[in-house]
């Protein structure tokens, strides 16, 4: 089994990640693009265009799904790749976990690039799955940037900025960037409140891995032999991961993996 996975830079880490403890034998393809990233600030248009040049460098390499692992190349592209790729190639989007998230009652934040905060897509999924939940939307100016350069003192002071913006009574967060997912420690450290529960986040690495496997007929096998390989793929041209990714847990996940299966 093969699945690549797509983003303009090392947001995909935690869905990668997430592949790789379901599935350690399935060989993983990283499509990134260093050379248009970020995807953020371009039209949809341009966005799409991208995002369907990275896809399809995945694609050469014959993989048996494809996860979009970025919020914002599902919302304006996801449509455009399945319509490019499917029904041959499963195509799975990333979208924050809003319904999980809701389903505990709140109050609960999401938080989000500056461009997603408010946009009609989120506020339709607000609308469709936490209806009577009391719902903050967060805007996090920088941080995705500052996960993706590994800049220590950026992330802190990003999330700390983002922690001014949630209120004192929130219990949930959902993490409405897949870079998020990178630093979610930090950030319950600083959202948390003394004397308060405990509080939950929700990701979506977890889902989309899942629902890639399903998509796919296969079941989670976290005991079966770590052999599968990796290929990185950087706007198209095989390369290594970028050294931000070593920072993470994540991106240290796959390196362990294949200098295990070097070193065989």
């Amino acid at each position: 089994m093969k699945i690549a996975l797509m983003d303009s830079g090392i947001g995909l880490l935690a869905a990668t990640a997430a592949v790789r403890r379901l599935r350690p034998d399935a060989d993983l393809v990283l499509s990134l693009d260093p050379d248009g990233m970020p995807w953020g600030p371009r039209t949809p248009e341009d966005l799409t265009e991208r995002a369907l040049a990275v896809a399809e460098a995945a694609a050469a390499h014959r993989p048996d799904a494809l996860i979009v692992g970025c919020n914002t190349a599902t919302v304006h592209a996801l449509t455009a790749l399945r319509a490019r790729l499917e029904p041959g190639l499963p195509v799975i989007g990333t979208v924050p976990a809003i319904k999980p998230a809701a389903a505990g009652g709140g109050p609960l934040a999401i938080w989000a690039t500056p461009a997603t905060t408010g946009s009609p897509y989120q506020r339709d999924l607000i609308e469709n799955f936490a209806d009577g939940v009391t719902v903050t939307e967060v805007p996090c100016w920088g941080l995705a940037e500052a996960v993706e350069r590994a800049d220590e003192t950026a992330i802190d002071a990003a999330v700390a900025a983002a922690a001014e913006l949630t209120p004192d009574d929130v219990t949930t967060v959902v993490l409405g960037c897949t870079h998020y997912e990178l630093v979610a420690e930090r950030i319950r450290a600083a959202v948390q409140r003394p004397g308060h529960p405990p509080l939950a986040l929700h990701g979506s690495a977890g889902a989309v891995a899942a629902q890639a496997l399903r998509r796919l007929g296969e079941q989670p096998a976290p005991q079966a032999p770590a052999s599968g390989t990796l290929t990185v793929l950087l706007s198209g041209r095989e390369g290594a991961l970028p050294t931000a990714a070593l920072t993470y847990a994540e991106g240290r996940l796959l390196r362990h993996a294949a200098a295990a299966r070097t070193a065989q």
